[in-house]
């Protein structure tokens, strides 16, 4: 099963998920979560530009090849909002999963439930840590499920 981790990048939620289902079938990719090689991808493969809005345009749409490819690819997309900055990117991303049909795993606390309201209503499932996406993926090959606590 492959399995696309997109969203925030300052916390280890996606080593967390890697690690826990190292004995599961399945293959993850993510987006480039350097931000220096993210931001300058652009510029460095198709030259630099003075003007930071081109800048940034060419980096976003050489991002978008490798983010559309991956999430098209992928038959699970876990898309994690972080509580430090606002992800645009990874609203997008669910939305852009979402349009296409894609199973959607959506991570956040609490204090982002009515802000994401929408993203949440789209999503197959809600949760709040890495170890309950790690769960569904088990389920969702095996058929176990956690006992109740």
């Amino acid at each position: 099963m492959k399995v696309y981790l997109s969203g925030e990048i300052h916390t280890s939620w996606r080593t967390e998920i890697e690690a826990a289902a190292a004995d599961l079938d399945v293959e993850f990719s993510a987006p480039v979560t350097d931000h220096e090689t993210s931001d300058d991808a652009g510029v460095r493969i198709l030259g630099a530009e003075e003007n930071k809005f081109w800048h940034d345009h060419k980096g976003a749409k050489l991002n978008a090849i490798r983010t559309r490819n991956a999430i098209e690819a992928a038959d699970i997309v876990v898309v994690r909002f972080g509580e430090k900055y606002k992800q645009w990117n990874a609203a997008f991303d669910a939305g852009y999963a979402a349009a296409l049909g894609k199973a959607l795993i959506v991570m956040h606390g609490a204090d982002h439930q009515h802000a994401l309201k929408e993203v949440d209503a789209a999503a197959l499932a809600v949760v709040e840590e890495p170890a309950q996406v790690v769960d569904i993926l088990r389920y969702t090959l095996t058929g176990e499920a956690p006992e109740m606590s």
